[in-house]
């Protein structure tokens, strides 16, 4: 091309989660070249702090993987305080952790699989692991007409009172989160080597029982899965080679991710964030759902669907 170097973008997030799910992936999106990395630091927070500022002003965009900035339910945003520590570690290149995307992609993979793969929602019990991160997808999942157990309460407090309409996940919202943002990340999520565990398997199994689809972060599918998920949908993120062979050994029928197949494994929704981001050359602050729908449509990402037991992918 006239003799001219091509500039590779860089995109990195930094993970809370366990070192053992690092990846790194070269790829070419709209005719530019990427190297896409996933960084863990085994639940260390200053070190997660201290790899933002190492990239910072020396990458194109930056993720943050394992924390959200925010939990969200019905139109309020509660900042987690550990999230904003990482943010703020950043000066020059702009950080984000998925939530701008978010919302956006996970409505739309909702219409997947009613629209591509036709799922009858209507008939259909959705058990969504943490519905305050994942808000836009419970609401379109409860706009078709499935029944939810949302399941916040239960893997993320450990109590087991599962939540069946957004009107209660609401007001409990408005009432625990304030409290519950400032604790620290590791009492309300798995990061580091509690990634690589599962608990009890009978902890929690009606819940995953009662279920015809199992949705949301895939550490917390993991965190309580039974030994059995015959004839169960899951449909998550981030899983790695080896996730996805365990579901296939504990029977389910098929897997969904939210973004995309990128060397053997699908990264987080902040990776596909911060991609986005650097393609539009625009602060993450500047852009609007709009935007994030009309630059995946330009990108061409769809959901990654294997179906176990019939051929694979």
């Amino acid at each position: 091309m006239g003799g001219r170097e091509t500039t590779m973008k860089h995109v990195v997030s930094i993970s809370l989660g366990s070192s053992s799910r690092d990846h790194v992936y070269e790829t070419e999106i709209l005719g530019e070249r990427f190297l896409i990395e996933r960084r863990g630091t085994d639940g260390d927070m200053n070190r997660a702090i201290q790899l933002i500022r190492e990239l910072d002003g020396k990458v194109n965009a930056l993720g943050m993987g394992g924390i959200d900035l925010y939990v969200t339910a019905g139109g309020r945003k509660y900042p987690l305080r550990d999230a904003f520590r990482m943010a703020k570690a950043a000066k020059v290149t702009p950080i984000v952790d998925g939530s701008g995307l978010k919302d956006t992609l996970e409505r739309r993979v909702v219409g997947f699989l009613v629209e591509e793969l036709g799922i009858d929602l209507a008939d259909t019990t959705v058990l969504l692991v943490c519905a305050v991160a994942r808000f836009g997808m419970a609401e379109a999942f409860a706009q078709r007409g499935a029944r939810l157990i949302m399941g916040d309460l239960i893997f993320t407090l450990g109590i087991p009172f599962p939540i069946r309409t957004l009107a209660t996940l609401r007001l409990l919202a408005r009432i625990l989160a304030p409290i519950i943002t400032q604790l620290p990340i590791r009492m309300l999520y798995p990061i580091g080597r509690e990634q690589e565990r599962i608990n009890s398997a009978d902890r929690y199994e009606r819940f995953y029982r009662e279920a015809d689809i199992v949705a949301g972060d895939f550490h917390f599918i993991k965190k309580y899965m039974p030994a059995r998920l015959d004839h169960k949908i899951i449909l998550t993120n981030t899983v790695t080679a080896a996730d996805v062979e365990m579901l296939r050994d504990r029977g389910a029928s098929m897997l969904i991710t939210t973004t995309p197949e990128m060397g053997g494994r699908s990264f987080g929704v902040n990776v596909v964030e911060a991609i986005l981001v650097s393609i539009s050359g625009k602060h993450p602050d500047e852009l609007t759902p709009q935007d994030y729908e009309d630059l995946l449509d330009r990108v061409g990402f769809k959901p990654r669907v294997v179906r176990f037991g019939q051929g694979g992918e």
